[in-house]
Parts: C-alpha cells; structure tokens; sequence
C-alpha cells in the first residue's frame, strides 16, 4: 500500500521561473521546516520531498532553462 502524506494532497505547481526547486517552500510556516532540500522535476515532470511527502510538479508548457 501507497504512503500517503497530508502536505502532500496538492502538487506545488512550478513554472520555469521558479527553479531550482526547493523544500521546504517559501510558503510553508516555518515551525513545520526541515532541512533545505533541492527537488528535480527536469527529468520525470515532478519529484516529492524525501521529508514531508510534497510534491513539486512542472507546470504544463512550462519552460525550463540549461544550467551553465
């Protein structure tokens, strides 16, 4: 059976903009912080924080940018 977390009930929608993305988010209160954690979301379109369970999605034709 699927772990299921409570932060996790709806996606963090990202747009290009806003990677390199990162939990916890600049909207999460920070009594219920972790430790700074960088999420991929390049590669498979979202990726989930190994600590609370969020998820970090693309948003649909969203432009990501190379690294230099």
């Amino acid at each position: 059976m699927a772990e299921t977390h409570p932060a996790s009930a709806a996606a963090v929608e990202l747009d290009g903009k806003d990677l390199p993305a990162f939990c916890p988010n600049p909207k999460m209160p920070i009594w219920s912080g972790h430790p700074r954690v960088f999420i991929d979301v390049t590669h498979a379109g979202e990726g989930r924080c190994p600590y609370c369970g969020t998820v970090y999605r693309l948003k649909p034709g969203a432009v990501v940018k190379g690294h230099h």
